[in-house]
């Protein structure tokens, strides 16, 4: 009877750590507010998604006016992380001013590319590390020293192509490594500032900003490189960068306790709502384990999936829109924005329907799935009849924005689902499935531009097609093997003495 009576704790907090439902339940509630503490985290870390994102997609846009406009453009030249070059028009109507204001380059398409590419490989190299480290050292640290390198290399962009295209290269690289590891090292601020039935909304808020970064890159960045000048472009958005990292050192903490600017009770209830996740920064990672799970692997290939879509629409819609419709370079730009700042909306408002779903007694693997399949399936529905309604380009448009607003559901399912089920070891897994999604990104160029050149009256249908395919895979895994419950792997292992 001894044994059993002392047995019995562990026993009742290993149950209780399973069941989401019951600890909501003991937890008191509190009324999220905007002035709160977290959300302030949130909102600093939506700054800097936004600058960072900003900082990644304007090369795209003032490729325009750094490139000889009497130099052939390929019209599917693409990138691997952002717009291509031609989705704003003929390169041949560039202003003349431009070349008084600005240098420009004979840089071929094939060159270009690389430009473009080279950021793209930072994520597969860095998103798991970075999650890791900042696990480890703190997001404050992590987020905050990659913030400033990118920003700080965006502003030597300017001087870097006027070295060569080897110094712009490597610095397009360096630069890659530090954007995927502020947005692989921001996962790990939740553990201890996100209370489990407010983390979707609170992830919503902070990676809509990239949604915000692109459009307004997108919408901004061609009227400053028309109006000032290419190299203005990155000195602006630089700056802002900057800015951004001194706010982050100010306001940033790493845990609601050494935070000197939160309120008693708030602090109290963030640490109650997480008492049930305590965890020990000595227990190492289950390799073998993970590497078994099902699930893990289900969120994996549902982010690749996932990410194959968004990499396609940002890639190939806007020159989409150019080849089919024959669109201005102004119009181009705007049609080209417009899906980006209502997917920003719907994203933060997608991350509050997650969570009051919760409040309603819903099962937290059903709303982590609803939003997933909401993300998916028709927003790769909607591309995929791109080709059969091309009568008009409104109708296109509103396809896009539809499609693109609801692509940002899931950021209230797969993407924060780790920290459901290994909420102990969140931080590297969170950048391991991101750091495997990247994947995505560097190969959908390479395979759509070949199925364009092969194909020129079907390439488009093509390209969809697979979209639609490797989406609806991804999905179908992640809806077999996905999981919300606490693995029995990232549980903490205590030693029982009878």
């Amino acid at each position: 009877m001894a044994t059993k009576t002392e047995l019995s704790p562990t026993a009742r907090e290993s149950k209780n750590a399973q069941d989401m439902q019951v600890d909501e339940v003991l937890i008191p509630r509190k009324v999220p507010s905007l002035c709160s503490a977290r959300y302030g985290i949130a909102l600093v870390l939506h700054f800097c998604n936004f600058t960072t994102i900003a900082q990644n997609v304007i090369m795209n846009i003032t490729m325009v006016a750094m490139v000889n406009s009497t130099s052939p453009q390929s019209q599917f030249n693409g990138s691997s992380e952002g717009l291509p070059v031609d989705s704003f028009g003929d390169l041949n109507k560039a202003p003349e001013s431009l070349s008084a204001k600005a240098p420009v380059y004979d840089w071929s398409p094939q060159i270009q590319g690389i430009i473009f590419g080279a950021v793209g490989y930072g994520g597969i190299l860095t998103m798991a590390p970075s999650g890791y480290l900042a696990g480890r050292v703190g997001t404050k640290r992590v987020v905050g020293v990659s913030l400033f390198a990118t920003s700080f290399l965006t502003l030597c962009i300017p001087l870097a192509a006027d070295f060569g295209i080897v110094f712009l290269i490597v610095t397009r690289i360096v630069q890659g490594l530090s954007q995927c590891s502020v947005i692989g090292g921001q996962f790990a601020i939740w553990e201890k500032w996100g209370p489990p039935h407010e983390r979707s909304r609170l992830c919503s808020i902070a990676l809509s900003g990239m949604l915000l970064g692109c459009f307004s890159a997108i919408l901004i960045g061609g009227f400053i490189s028309e109006s000032l000048g290419w190299p203005f472009v990155f000195y602006i958005f630089g700056g802002i960068g900057c800015v951004c990292c001194l706010l982050w050192f100010i306001v940033i903490y790493d845990d609601p306790t050494s935070y000197p600017w939160i309120s008693t009770s708030e602090k109290e209830y963030i640490i109650s709502s997480l008492k049930q996740q305590v965890r020990s920064s000595q227990q190492p990672l289950p390799i073998k384990a993970v590497l078994r799970s099902l699930p893990i692997w289900s969120i994996c290939l549902g982010c690749f999936s996932h990410q194959w879509l968004v990499s396609t629409m940002v890639v190939y819609i806007p020159t989409y829109i150019s080849s089919v419709y024959h669109i201005n370079i102004r119009d181009n730009g705007l049609l080209s924005a417009l899906p980006f700042i209502v997917a920003w909306v719907i994203g933060i408002v997608g991350g509050y329907l997650a969570d009051f779903l919760l409040t309603k007694n819903f099962r937290l693997i059903t709303v982590r799935k609803i939003a997933t399949i909401l993300g998916n399936l028709p927003a790769s529905a909607l591309i995929v009849s791109l080709p059969y309604l091309n009568s008009s380009y409104i109708t296109a448009t509103a396809l896009l924005t539809l499609s693109c607003a609801l692509s940002t559901l899931c950021q209230s399912g797969i993407y924060i689902n780790v920290l459901d089920i290994a909420p102990r070891h969140s931080s590297f897994l969170m950048g391991a499935s991101r750091g495997f999604s990247s994947m995505a990104p560097v190969i959908v160029p390479t395979v759509s531009g070949f199925l364009l050149s092969q194909d020129p009256e079907f390439g488009w249908r093509n390209v969809f097609f697979l979209l639609f395919a490797i989406n609806l895979s991804g999905l179908i895994f992640y809806l077999i093997f996905g999981e919300a419950d606490v693995q029995d792997w990232a549980k903490e292992r205590k030693l029982t003495r009878l």
